[in-house]
């Protein structure tokens, strides 16, 4: 179960268990019904005593930029309508589904913002949003409504459980893969040919 917390940038010491997944990929075993997170792929943005945060990347809403945009008040300059409104909103996870999270590639100071490596930062501030709008804002990006959170250990226990699969993060499958391919191909950074996953698969 996703914890809850009133900001998600936290600053927090390394988690307890010495496991440290910022930047992986977790991706849902089949044995996973759970109708919030089976057949996702979840990129981990922060882990540390606090818990573990991280963004569903390959579950779509019906929701697109444009209507983002428009419930937001953001008018976006002339040119970017095009390559921008129909871009689909993430269901990042179930904590804080009302706001907006954006992962993108690092450029531009934010308010609230959350460096993960060189080439991902997390930000939960609407002045991205902003900067998007103006034709200034990140070259490559994903928006979610939401985003996961697990207490601390908790991640862990299920890992334990053969719940989740682990694995290095990658960011064309971040940013650049359709968001139907995302899954099978965060299983083959591991090297599995996603048709041979068994629901009983250990976990990596």
């Amino acid at each position: 179960m996703p914890r809850e917390q009133d900001d998600p940038l936290v600053e927090a010491g390394p988690a307890a268990s010495g496991l440290n997944l910022a930047n992986h990929f977790l991706i849902a075993m089949p044995s996973i019904q759970d109708p919030v997170f089976g057949g996702t792929v979840v990129y981990v943005c922060e882990h540390n005593d606090k818990g573990v945060l991280g963004v569903v990347i390959n579950k779509p809403t019906d929701m697109t930029m444009e209507t983002l945009f428009d419930r937001v008040d953001l008018k976006l300059a002339e040119g970017l309508r095009a390559t921008v409104v129909d871009e689909p909103i993430m269901f990042g996870g179930p904590v804080q589904d009302d706001r907006g999270f954006v992962l993108h590639s690092p450029g531009g100071r934010y308010s609230s913002s959350l460096s993960v490596t060189d080439d991902v930062a997390f930000t939960t501030s609407i002045d991205v949003l902003e900067a998007v709008a103006s034709g200034g804002g990140p070259a490559r990006m994903l928006v979610s409504i939401g985003y996961a959170g697990w207490s601390p250990g908790q991640l862990e226990e299920e890992i334990s459980r053969n719940g989740w699969l682990t694995v290095g993060a990658d960011v064309r499958v971040l940013f650049e893969l359709p968001i139907e391919e995302r899954y099978n191909a965060a299983i083959k950074l591991l090297g599995i040919d996603p048709l041979m996953l068994a629901t009983e698969a250990g976990h990596a």
